[in-house]
Order: C-alpha cells, then structure tokens, then sequence
C-alpha cells in the first residue's frame, strides 16, 4: 500500500493527514471551511485516493494560512507516499465539465515543482470562501509534492462549477498519474534514472 501520514504545526495551524494512493475515494475532511472540504472530496472520490485531513487555523483572520498549509501537508504526505516512483505512469491529464464549465489539469510527476495557474472567476467568493486560495492551496501541494501541474478554465460563469471542476480534474490527472504501469514496475519513467 502506497500511504503516508504527515503532521504540520506552526503557530498559525495545526494540520494532519493520512493519504492512501491506492484507496477507494474515501474522505474525512475537518478543516472549520465546508466549501473546502468539498473541494478536497473532489479530489479523493475522483482520484480514487483515501484522504484524511484534521486541521485547525487561525480563521478569525482569514482562511489563508489553513488553506494553503493543508495543501503544504498534503504535498508532503504524497511525495512519501509516491517513494521512488518506479512502475508510476508520471503523466496525468483530464478534462473535466460541470454544466457550463470546463477544466482541464496536466500533471507530472517529475520531482520539479511549478504551477501554471489560468483559472478566472466571475466573483471572487463561494459562499465565505475566496477563490484566490485555490491557487495557494495548489502552489501548497506542487511545491512540497515536487510535481508540476497546469491548470486551465477553459469555460465557466458559475463560480462554484469552476472551482468544483479544477478539483475534480486534478483528482482524474493524479488517478492517471500516479497508476503503476505493468510493464514498467522496475523502471523508474525518467532517462535520467530518477525523479
């Protein structure tokens, strides 16, 4: 089982996560921001990855700093997980609509952290929560995941529907991504011999 558990505590969180690659979709998700957790189940059910995720942050400031260490923790969490990524198949992409809106998320697993973030919003919030820490949630995870992913909206009006497919996106590219390649079980899928 490809699994890994990673605590964080600094003075403005306190996170914990328990991810299994290999899972059934399942979520547990307690963060203090329902919208959020949402978000994160997107990415578990469509990724097929058991996610668990206990986290309590200074939300009397704003949900910033929550947010974006949830996503630092579970960056960390995948990259132990993922160990030497022998047999993974490295690259993931998916489109995925949601009624007016499309997305579509290209990940690689390539041991290089980047972000290419092209998302617009028609409003800045869902509910309470500001769809600019989308983007600090993900830069969170490629940063301590050392993945690159690109994102792109490719359509959308409704707010929620865009974010809602950026989630589920990333969860189908992961799935592709971190698929262990039968033909390939040894072989680490770089020419440099590692990643």
């Amino acid at each position: 089982m490809r699994t890994a558990s990673v605590v964080r505590n600094t003075l403005e969180t306190q996170v914990s996560v328990a991810l299994t690659i290999d899972g059934s979709g399942v979520s547990r998700l307690k963060t203090g921001l329902p919208f959020f957790e949402h978000m994160l189940d997107q990415v578990a059910r469509h990724g097929l990855i058991d996610l668990n995720v206990e986290a309590a942050g200074d939300l009397g400031v704003d949900a910033h700093h929550t947010v974006e260490d949830v996503g630092i923790t579970i960056g960390q969490a995948l990259q132990k997980a993922m160990g030497n990524k022998a047999g993974l198949r490295r690259y993931g992409h998916a489109y995925v609509p949601l009624d007016e809106a499309l997305s579509r998320v290209v990940v690689d697993l390539s041991g290089r952290p980047g972000l290419f973030y092209r998302a617009r919003f028609a409003r800045d919030r869902v509910n309470d929560f500001d769809v600019d820490l989308i983007e600090e949630f993900l830069r969170g995870l490629v940063n301590h995941a050392l993945i690159t992913v690109h994102v792109d909206v490719i359509a959308g009006r409704n707010a929620h529907h865009v974010a809602e497919t950026i989630f589920k996106a990333a969860g189908r590219a992961l799935r592709m991504a971190l698929e262990q390649d039968a033909r390939a079980v040894t072989q680490i899928p770089s020419t440099k011999g590692s990643l």
